[in-house]
């Protein structure tokens, strides 16, 4: 195996034959002649025999080096072409497979709707979607980019957020018309709650108010999951109150199934939506076109936008 180093000598050992001058070599290669005939010599030396005759007046090649470029100009033609095809995924329309790691409920309910516009406007791209709550290694998996929710750890990923989300606690009307609404949230602790169990205190809800008073309930009820849609189900059948995330809940919001409560306070989340990659360097025009798109479809979030 010839090292990479080895490929400007065998450029400069090419162009000084096609051009049978060093002079005119350096300028095609941007190179002072000297360069070039020292990447010649050091390439002649490895291989041990001379491949340029050299005189005062003319470069001429070798029998050897006659045969030695009959073998390197295929293959100089086929880096050329790679560099070509490989600097377009870059910089050209995107273009190959992408591959997406998404959130299994929120990828479902509101990035799968996105994925056939996406594929309308860029034809020559097709997609790989792995829907799923577990957390992905990017780069260990391969994967081109991911959809993330929540606070992201400190990585060598680079991030985008591509919207905010909010947290909050809901009913439906007739559950609210049986047990009556809590005013505060310590109130909380007297209700049949829904406990989703991905939560990192499933039972121990923490609220604020816009004066900065923090208030807290430790919950129970009669449905434990770590399965959110299940818990939304549950909400909208009355079986108890449910702390949701507004993506989540947005449909049933909209249409009346279930209503907010505790308007006065907030839940403690720190967290976002984001987009995620494993470098902004030479990032694939597909995964930029895909990260583009996500923010522009995310800059108005879909779930605040169906009559709230």
């Amino acid at each position: 195996m010839h090292e990479w180093s080895n490929i400007d000598a065998i450029v400069a050992f090419a162009t000084v034959a096609e051009h049978a001058s060093f002079v005119a070599a350096g300028r095609v290669l941007g190179r002072d002649p000297t360069v070039i005939s020292r990447r010649v010599q050091a390439l002649e030396g490895r291989l041990g025999v001379r491949l340029l005759a050299r005189s005062t007046r003319r470069v001429a090649l070798t029998e050897a080096g006659a045969a030695y470029l009959a073998r390197v100009q295929p293959i100089l033609r086929e880096l050329t072409t790679a560099d070509r095809e490989a600097a377009a995924f870059a910089a050209g329309a995107p273009r190959g497979r992408l591959r997406i790691a998404a959130p299994g409920t929120f990828g479902r309910m509101w990035l799968a709707p996105l994925l056939s516009e996406f594929l309308a406007a860029h034809p020559a791209v097709t997609l790989e979607v792995s829907f799923s709550n577990r957390f992905v290694d990017l780069i260990g998996e391969g994967f081109d980019i991911a959809v993330r929710l929540g606070v992201l750890p400190d990585s060598r990923l680079v991030a985008r957020q591509i919207a905010r989300r909010r947290r909050l606690v809901c009913a439906s009307p007739a559950y609210l018309a049986r047990h009556g609404e809590p005013a505060t949230p310590e109130a909380l602790a007297r209700h049949a709650c829904l406990i989703f169990s991905g939560f990192p205190t499933p039972h121990y809800w923490q609220f604020s108010d816009a004066s900065g008073t923090t208030q807290a309930a430790n919950v129970d009820g009669p449905f434990v999951s770590d399965d959110a849609e299940a818990l939304v189900a549950a909400a909208v059948a009355g079986r108890g109150l449910m702390m949701a995330t507004d993506w989540l809940v947005g449909r049933e919001l909209a249409d009346g199934r279930l209503v907010p409560i505790l308007p006065d306070w907030s839940v403690a989340d720190e967290g976002a939506i984001y987009v995620v990659m494993p470098s902004s360097d030479g990032l694939p025009s597909k995964t930029r076109a895909f990260a583009d798109f996500m923010l522009e479809r995310m800059r108005h979030p879909p779930w605040l936008g169906i009559d709230q």
